[in-house]
């Protein structure tokens, strides 16, 4: 067979020729010319058959060209040329060297060229050819994947899609049968079938997810031809059914007793139904209903969809002395059940239940939670009953209760309550306080006698104050009342109101009057509990009064009729000729305040004077200390010059040296600095010591000393020139004229007589002619 088939591949199918005639070729091979033709290659397609057995090399086929040429070769170029495939140079046969596999590689590409085996040059154009793989069925089908898995709802009908399976054949497909795929489920063949395309299916409707939740089952991929000489693919499927609900719930048990004390909440938990629901948990919808008993206004079963379990609470309040038991049957189903998927068994589950209460010592029972009661404000009768609250013991001892008010709001001991439940005022309610009281009272049980158990409840009391006329309404002061001081008659000034801190009830009316007809504003009424202040004759004047206050009497319409006086001030103001305002005082705004209010605010005033009066005393005082610590004199004193001064005591012929020694006889003394020597350091001049010396050796050593002691002490402010010498010198006959040594005043001595002792003396007589404002020393 295979023999048949190589020598099939080696025929030739279409040939090339040359487009030139025979005869053309004829005269080229005879022809001395060397004209040059267009040729072509005599070839066809190649095939080879896969696999084959025969020993190497086999036999492809043959290229021809119509080049006539000894030295002519043949050459193949490509990526297996020379390699897979090799071409016998001088005929042109091409052999593989290599088994081929079609399922690796099933075409090759070469390049057959012709060359001058002397010149190595082409001879021709190369060409290019495909060689063909034939498949010989040599592969048997795979699949994709090893395991596949699929799911499927239970009680799916017969023919129900699972999932699908996929095996591949590496034969080649256009070849009939060669790489076609049977698919047989080979286990678990009697739940589900497979067809030709790979689609597993149920082949039964009776899968119950609760008998069998999962099934494993093995497909085998063969080929159609049947090669049974060969291993088979096999895969193995893993399918899971889904659940639906096609179950009802079952009781665990036939009947269910439960203890619950009496004094048990309601919506309190009693019990617990546990039933059996062998659906996945959003399969189960379990519903509980009372089958048999009274007691459906009494209790109700709530399920919980977690656990599927039904708790039983109560809806009223459970009384021991009333009834000691409850008895009923529930039923327990599911109405989410599809039908055709009834079981035998029935579609429900009933269960008895037994509910014992047990007896509680239980707190006082009001006969109702609030109690209203009504009672006048500033109700003068105390001790006067206002209702009665009733509370019992439930259980069967019935004892005593107590009542005890707890919490007021607004806080105070308003209520008393006798034993009995009688409730009593203590005091006038005020409504303007609060409209309403309410208070928390207690019941309190009596374990004997006079003593209080533990056992207590609570109730509230809640009392509308109901009004009585006992305030006048009051003004609302407006903002800033004002008029222009040449306001025209009928001006309207301002708008008032009043506001009554009683309750206003529909059809209450204020009336506005004035106390006295003889002001130049008059009221006039809105009829909506307003009235309008209006000029009455016009031209205020201000000079005589900036601001007027209205005395304005206000009453209600209620029993009795309230009134209250009021005073409004309005400002007089100036004005321009288009009635604006240029300029007004501020209005003063009476305001009423109370003596408690007065005293506070005078006490106040007065610590605040106090205080301030203490401070700046003792402010003063330490100013006071502190001139006393710095007042170290700072005298300057200036030492005046003169352009002529005469000759000194030698000089005789400038002035009489006898006149100023004749008026120091005379006590007539220079003037002197009002200050005490000992306020300032350089006023204590301590006269060098010896006789003896010139009249410039004494003034050295005066120098010396001043400088010594200014440098040794350094108290001393930092001044760099001497300004004072209290020596004059030893031969002076004038003696010193400073009067740094002069221990008294010479304020009163009149310095006129200065002004006869000539020109030269001019000057001192200006300065000591008049009292001086400074002091000079000279």
């Amino acid at each position: 067979m295979k023999d048949l088939i190589l020598l099939f591949s080696l025929v030739l199918v279409p040939t090339l020729a040359y487009k030139e005639s025979l005869q053309t070729k004829l005269n080229f091979s005879n022809s001395t010319t060397h004209k040059r033709h267009k040729r072509d290659w005599i070839w066809n397609y190649m095939h080879i058959t896969e696999e084959i057995s025969l020993p190497l090399p086999h036999y492809v086929g043959k290229i021809i060209s119509s080049v006539r040429n000894k030295n002519a070769k043949y050459v193949l170029e490509g990526e297996y040329a020379n390699t897979i495939f090799k071409v016998d140079e001088e005929t042109g046969d091409v052999y593989a060297f290599e088994r081929l596999d079609r399922e690796k590689k099933s075409e090759y590409e070469l390049t057959a060229l012709i060359i001058d085996k002397i010149t190595n040059q082409r001879m021709e154009a190369p060409s290019t050819f495909v060689i063909k793989v034939h498949d010989i069925n040599d592969n048997v089908p795979i699949f994709v994947q090893k395991v596949f898995n699929g799911s499927v709802p239970e009680m799916s009908s017969v023919g129900t899609s699972v999932t699908k399976v996929t095996a591949v054949d590496a034969d080649d497909p256009t070849i009939a049968d060669h790489a076609k795929v049977i698919y047989q489920v080979i286990e678990g063949e009697n739940y589900f079938t497979v067809d030709e395309s790979g689609v597993i299916s149920t082949a039964t409707a009776n899968l119950d997810r609760e008998a069998q939740p999962t099934y494993k089952i093995l497909v085998k991929a063969k080929e159609s031809l049947g090669n049974t000489g060969r291993e088979a693919s096999i895969a193995t499927v893993f399918i899971t059914l889904l659940d639906i609900n096609d179950n009802f719930p079952t009781f665990k048990k036939e009947s269910f007793h439960f203890k619950v004390p009496e004094n048990t909440p309601i919506k309190g938990e009693v019990g617990r139904l546990e039933v059996v629901d062998i659906d996945e948990p959003q399969n189960r919808n379990t519903t509980y209903n009372f089958v048999r008993g009274y007691f459906q206004d009494t209790f109700k079963i709530i399920t919980i969809p977690s656990t599927n379990e039904g708790i039983i609470k109560p809806q009223k309040p459970l009384n021991y002395e009333e009834i000691k038991e409850y008895k009923f049957n529930v039923e327990a189903t599911d109405p989410t059940v599809i039908p055709r998927y009834y079981k035998p068994g029935g579609n429900k589950s009933i269960a008895s239940i037994t509910i014992e209460v047990l007896d509680v010592d239980e707190p006082p029972v009001f006969s109702q939670p609030l109690y209203i009661f009504k009672v006048e404000e500033n109700n003068p009768q105390k001790n006067k009953q206002i209702g009665t609250v009733s509370a019992r013991d439930p259980d069967a001892a019935n004892r005593a209760i107590r009542y005890i008010p707890r919490i007021s709001s607004p806080p105070g001991n308003y209520i008393k309550i006798s034993d009995t439940g009688m409730v009593f005022l203590n005091q006038a309610l005020d409504r303007e306080t609060s409209a309403w009281y309410n208070i928390t009272i207690r019941a309190v049980e009596l374990a004997d006698k006079n003593t209080l158990s533990d056992k207590e409840s609570q109730a509230h009391i809640h009392i509308q104050v109901i009004d009585v006329n006992d305030n006048a309404p009051e003004l609302t002061y407006p903002e800033e009342p004002r008029v222009c001081e040449n306001a025209e008659p009928g001006q309207v000034v301002t708008r008032i109101s009043a506001t009554d801190k009683d309750e206003m009830l529909p059809g209450v009316y204020f009336k506005y009057s004035l106390a006295t007809e003889d002001s130049n504003f008059t009221l006039s009424d809105n009829h909506d509990n307003t009235a309008n202040v209006t000029v009455k004759y016009g031209q205020f004047n201000r000079e005589l009064a900036k601001t007027h206050f209205l005395t304005v009497m206000i009453s209600d319409n209620s029993k009795p009729a309230l009134t209250s006086t009021n005073t409004l001030p309005i400002s007089i103001c100036k004005c321009n000729e288009r009635g604006e305002v240029t300029f007004c005082e501020a209005s003063a705004k009476i305001v009423g305040v109370s003596i408690q209010a007065l005293v506070a605010i005078f006490v106040c005033i007065l610590t605040i004077i106090v205080i301030t009066l203490l401070l700046f005393l003792r402010k003063r005082h330490k100013k006071d200390l502190n001139v006393l610590r710095n007042n170290v004199a700072e005298i300057h004193e200036q030492l005046v010059t003169y352009d002529e001064e005469g000759g000194g005591e030698m000089d005789t012929t400038s002035y009489d040296v006898s006149v100023l020694n004749s008026a120091r006889k005379n006590t007539m003394k220079p003037p002197r600095l009002n200050l005490e020597p000992a306020l300032s350091p350089y006023a204590q001049i301590q006269k060098p010591t010896g006789s003896g010396h010139s009249g410039t050796g004494e003034m050295e050593i005066m120098i010396e000393v001043k400088k010594d002691e200014a440098d040794n002490d350094g108290d001393l402010l930092p001044y760099d020139t001497l300004h004072i010498y209290g020596y004059e010198g030893a031969e002076s006959i004038a003696e010193s004229l400073s009067s740094l040594e002069s221990g008294s005043s010479d304020s009163d001595i009149d310095y006129d007589f200065l002004n006869d002792w000539g020109p030269r003396f001019k000057m001192l007589a200006e300065l000591y002619g008049s009292e001086p404002t400074i002091d000079f020393v000279y």
